[in-house]
């Protein structure tokens, strides 16, 4: 039941007012002052607060930007004189939802808080959905892995340098760019992602870059692309590895100039969109083989970011479980189920080659499929065995692709090697060339070819 407090020091007032909002089923107190009404609302929670303008000692502006710097979630209606109608658009300025004038229409007061009402239901249910969306959109992990991630996004967001961000499927690529965008300075902008394996090639330029009315069979009408969709924001161009290098080329051409030509049009258009681009490809083996442009791959690679396999950064794989089991138990409407030490054992002992992906899947089955509140080792026998990782050997580099190229394969097991290598020396540099049996220049020139970037720590012990 949605409550009221009534803040004015007429008695009358007071209780003809209170007579009637309690009769239209609401619950309503009152006080007569803007002291009464700050203790009130320190041990009280209300949806709304009727509070007059004239009070003894401090009034209602003065009560009201208390409660503004108290940061008080409620909804204000101001109640003014005649005289006052001045104070009362001051008040309007200062956050109060609506105003109204004495003598009191009582109809109209009525129909006021109704809307007051309506419009905080509103804002709950807008901070709620936000909630939701924020938690999706959380990087849950605190391994080292993850830490360096974190500078890394710290490090590139703030600026307008393009971002390609390399990674296994399911690791989380997306999130990295959104995370991206949301430090950035564009974040008021839109972010606009293309998943370029998803758009057949005969479209792609369409999507990319819009079309005009004619350009070819189907196109009824003008259409603008991604890229003027993302004007002022970001554009995230999900596997570009697989993108045709006609494709490329035109998309080399926006990164050069910032303007593009519609499909079928003449006119050029300005584009002030970041880039940020993904893939799960060994791009420098795509140039060698011909299939993806060197001259694109440098202009993107300006920051490169590695997202990490879930597999080197298995300390977080119960934050993960325990994330997506909150997450999905909210939206089952169920209560979120237990993991036993044995299911967690098992899911760390498990090489994950869907990565993070994969995890959430599990564990929405397990909410579906597992009938009591506790998740046991048995309930996971359905993974698959082949990729436990029963040595130090990554099960994805015991089980490779079948036909993936020698060297392709040889760069990927040495650049997980070293990563996990960092990761036990916690970043040192000196000493993971140590272990690693290589002076620290030659690991340096590693991590840049690998684009594994050195951590803050790194850096300190450099200069050091």
């Amino acid at each position: 039941m949605p409550s009221i407090l009534i803040v004015d020091d007429e008695p009358g007032v007071r209780s003809a007012l209170g007579g009637v909002l309690r009769d239209e089923g609401y619950e309503v107190d009152a006080v007569d002052s803007g002291e009464a009404c700050l203790d009130r609302l320190a041990r009280q929670a209300y949806d709304v607060v009727l509070l007059d303008i004239w009070l003894p000692g401090m009034d209602g502006l003065a009560t009201l930007a208390r409660m503004r710097e108290r940061q008080i979630d409620v909804q204000v209606v101001i109640i003014s004189g005649h005289g006052n109608i001045e104070s009362a658009v001051r008040a309007i300025k200062m956050g109060a939802f609506d105003f109204v004038e004495k003598p009191l229409s009582l109809e109209k007061t009525v129909l006021v808080v109704r809307n007051a009402l309506r419009q905080r239901s509103l804002e709950v249910e807008n901070r709620a959905l936000r909630a939701r969306v924020d938690a999706q959109h959380t990087m849950v992990g605190e391994s080292y892995a993850m830490v360096k991630l974190r500078e890394q996004i710290a490090m590139a967001a703030p600026t307008n340098g393009r971002v390609l961000i390399f990674g296994e499927n399911g690791t989380g690529k997306e999130l990295v760019a959104r995370n991206i965008h949301q430090l950035s300075r564009r974040r008021a902008g839109p972010f606009v992602e293309v998943n370029c394996a998803a758009i057949p090639e005969e479209l792609i330029e369409s999507e990319l870059f819009g079309h005009v009315r004619g350009a070819f069979t189907g196109a009824v009408a003008d259409r603008r692309g991604k890229f003027e969709a993302a004007h002022g924001g970001t554009i995230f161009l999900d596997e570009i590895g697989d993108m045709s290098l006609k494709t490329q080329a035109k998309v080399l051409r926006v990164l050069q100039e910032q303007v593009m030509e519609a499909v079928g049009g003449s006119s050029r258009i300005r584009v002030d969109a970041r880039v940020i681009a993904a893939t799960n490809k060994d791009l420098t083996a795509e140039i060698r083989a011909g299939r993806f442009r060197e001259d694109l791959y440098f202009r993107l690679n300006v920051v490169p970011i590695f997202v990490p396999p879930l597999r080197d950064r298995q300390e977080d794989i119960p934050l993960l479980a325990e994330h997506f089991m909150a997450m999905l138990a909210r939206e089952y409407g169920r209560r979120p189920k237990t993991f036993e030490a044995d299911a967690v054992i098992a899911l760390r002992q498990y090489g994950w080659p869907g990565n993070v992906r994969e995890l959430r899947n599990v564990v929405e089955r397990l909410m579906i499929m597992v009938s009591g509140d506790r998740i046991s080792s048995r309930d996971l026998s359905f993974l698959d065995q082949g990729f436990m990782l029963g040595s130090a050997v990554p099960a994805a580099v015991r089980r490779p692709a079948a036909g993936a190229p020698l060297h392709a394969a040889r760069d990927r097991f040495e650049r997980e090697y070293i990563v996990r290598a960092l990761a036990a020396q916690q970043g040192n540099i000196s000493r993971t060339a140590e272990m690693l049996g290589i002076e620290r220049s030659n690991l340096y020139r590693k991590m840049r070819g690998f684009g594994i970037a050195a951590s803050r720590r790194s850096e300190d012990e450099e200069i050091a």
